[in-house]
């Protein structure tokens, strides 16, 4: 079997879409396609159906995922074992609160496999560091900025809140509102701008720095809060989300880097990184800097 095709199913099945896949790959869609052809003819079975906006795994595929990514693993851990060890790569990270663990996590990861022996450190954006993940509203004059991804902002909601009966909140329904506050937060503030010149404003329960906790207290029922329109967000039960009427709540996170630092070795790696998610998310192209 080869290695190679599993490492394509893989990363099918991770992304649910053939052309993210080829994009991981550094492939062209046509050599994934036909690397799942084979390997569903050599073991006799569907491993995706396909639909609008990607495929589905099917059982077989279900099945198969854990043992693949066991035989990948353990080829390279062979290779590894058998490869002379270079000198770790130290590169220093700072990043932003609240810039969402799962796709931080991803794109980490993405990295640490993309730089051999990278000695990796996240620190505060404050900090002495190789490149920083922030907004533009933080962004120095010696730096470039590589955008990322867009933010939008929704109301979030307890389940069973009157106002999550609605499709859409007013900005003069948040009068008086029970709140959990969270700072830093560009976009609260733009938000809390509009309401102050409307004269209107929020019944702060809670001052806090995550949004982690703020989800949790709208969980529990102490106030509504402000929260990013992400996958993790919208998957949430516990709470609902609503867009708020008359205002347009966006924040850009991207990557911030010396203009004099040579693009070379990790940043010249987390610069493609960046730049290929801000692309496949659809966002506008913006050179950097």
């Amino acid at each position: 079997m080869d290695l190679r095709e599993l490492r394509y199913f893989i990363a099918v099945y991770e992304l649910g879409s053939i052309s993210a896949a080829a994009r991981r790959c550094y492939v062209a869609q046509p050599s994934i396609s036909a690397a799942i052809q084979h390997l569903e003819a050599h073991l006799d079975t569907l491993l995706f159906s396909r639909h609008s906006k990607g495929v589905y795994p099917s059982d077989s595929a279900q099945r198969l995922y854990p043992l693949a990514k066991k035989l990948t693993g353990e080829a390279q851990a062979i290779s590894q074992l058998f490869r002379n060890k270079p000198q770790p790569m130290p590169f220093s990270l700072g990043l932003m609160r609240s810039l969402g663990a799962e796709r931080m996590s991803f794109l980490l990861k993405e990295l640490i496999q993309s730089v051999e022996s990278l000695e990796l450190s996240l620190v505060n954006p404050e900090e002495p560091c190789d490149a920083r993940i922030i907004t533009p509203a933080y962004l120095r004059e010696d730096e470039r900025f590589q955008p990322i991804w867009l933010d939008r902002y929704l109301l979030a909601l307890p389940a069973g809140h009157s106002l999550s009966l609605q499709e859409q909140v007013t900005l003069e329904e948040l009068d008086n509102l029970p709140f959990i506050h969270r700072s830093p937060c560009d976009a609260l503030e733009s938000l809390q701008q509009e309401l102050r010149h409307r004269k209107i404003s929020f019944l702060t329960r809670a001052n806090i720095r995550t949004i982690e906790y703020a989800l949790g207290l709208v969980s529990a029922g102490v106030g509504a809060a402000l929260a990013p329109d992400w996958p993790e967000t919208r998957e949430r039960k516990d709470i609902v989300l609503r867009p708020l009427v008359d205002v347009k709540l966006e924040l850009e996170i991207g990557l911030a880097y010396p203009k004099k630092r040579a693009m070379e070795g990790p940043l010249d790696c987390l610069q493609g990184l960046c730049l290929r998610r801000w692309e496949e998310a659809g966002a506008p192209e913006r050179a950097g800097g």
